[in-house]
């Protein structure tokens, strides 16, 4: 590689007055790993930016060119196209002899094998003569722009997918809010057309079975290997064989909980096995229906009702007297088939961004030596 790149480490901050490196005052970020994998390797801007004191001054290059962080985070790939700050946990690659883009993929491609080409430490560290001593396959430019602008329509691909995958969360985010009552109110702040009048006030425990008396933990070394899923607090752990629990269920976790403010509901409906970590509601049929109960719990501020410290637990007694408001079940049903048919549109969309990066992985195994 240092055949066809010089390859240079970025410089270690220092107090000195030259037009390559950061003024006090300067309004230039420099580059951290954070923003590699948020941009996903392409600079196009950044926030951070120097403090007035000054501290962290380095040299700035202004015209594109490509990195490889080399410590902490060892072998992301960057091109950056914005002026920037270059500390010394980056090589630069300066008078490059290939398609920048190109060799961009060859680094993503190698990045799984970086660590072990590192100094052994507390961190792997990468210096420049490891990279500069890295031997490489290079076609023609010609080919080399054809590989490139290819994984490149993929990579824009991808980007779309992400966004409209994160488009659908935010609708169902937004839906959550606006379509359940808070407890200032009688009505939602959005309605379905044809329903009208206020939602009737009662605690969780009215209007469900605690179905806790089923539930079987089972330790990973005795599960038999089976298709039926084993739920846990924060969902499906494993498949086994046998189940404890058949047809619809709404689980909250008791203990475990991998998220307080993004507390683990999940709606169920079929043989499932369901370990001692996870509460099992059965709405009561005349007066709830599972799916508005589950979406309606994903609203519910459970902070405020667990206990203990570390291992937050939400107890039994308690979960029963958590306030929740309803409409008629046909308004339920409604609102429960609403949301559920985004949530199958953020599966189908998930499944498309994870065939999408199988792909680029798959591309960037075969098209490169």
């Amino acid at each position: 590689m240092g055949e066809v790149s010089k390859i240079v480490r970025g410089a270690s901050p220092r107090p000195i007055k030259d037009p390559k490196w950061f003024e006090k005052d300067s309004h230039v970020g420099w580059i951290r790993i954070s923003d590699v994998t948020e941009q996903n390797g392409r600079i196009r801007h950044l926030t951070q930016h120097l403090s007035k004191a000054g501290e962290a001054k380095t040299r700035v290059f202004e015209q594109p060119h490509l990195l490889l962080s080399i410590a902490a985070s060892v072998g992301f790939p960057a091109i950056n196209y914005v002026p920037i700050g270059v500390h010394d946990g980056f090589l630069i690659f300066l008078n490059s002899k290939f398609n920048i883009n190109y060799m961009f993929y060859w680094l993503e491609k190698f990045r799984p094998l970086w660590r072990k080409y590192g100094q052994p430490g507390s961190q792997v560290n990468l210096n420049s003569d490891i990279v500069s001593n890295t031997r490489l396959a290079l076609p023609k430019e010609a080919e080399q722009s054809k590989v490139s602008n290819f994984l490149n329509k993929v990579e824009l691909l991808i980007t779309l997918q992400q966004r409209k995958l994160e488009q659908l969360k935010q609708l169902k985010k937004a839906m959550l809010q606006q379509l359940f009552v808070d407890k200032n109110n009688k009505q939602p702040n959005l309605r379905f057309k044809n329903f009208n009048g206020d939602w009737e006030q009662r605690k969780l425990g009215e209007v469900i079975e605690l179905e806790d008396n089923k539930r079987k933990p089972v330790k990973a070394s005795k599960r038999i290997p089976g298709n039926i899923p084993y739920y846990g607090a924060n969902g499906v752990q494993d498949y086994v064989k046998g189940y404890t629990h058949t047809g619809e269920h709404v689980l909250v976790a008791e203990d475990g909980a991998n998220s307080i403010f993004n507390y683990p509901v999940y709606f169920i409906c079929s043989p499932s096995w369901i370990n001692n970590h996870s509460h099992v509601l059965t709405g009561k049929r005349s007066i709830i229906s599972n799916k508005f109960l589950t979406y309606d719990l994903k609203t519910v501020p459970y902070a405020k009702y667990l206990v203990g410290s570390g291992r937050y637990k939400l107890n039994a007694e308690t979960l029963k007297i958590i306030p929740i408001k309803l409409p008629l079940l046909t308004e339920q049903n409604y609102i429960g088939s609403t949301l559920s048919k985004i949530d199958t549109l953020i599966t189908l969309q998930q499944n498309k961004l994870t065939q999408l990066t199988t792909l680029k992985k798959y591309l960037l195994q075969k098209m490169f030596i």
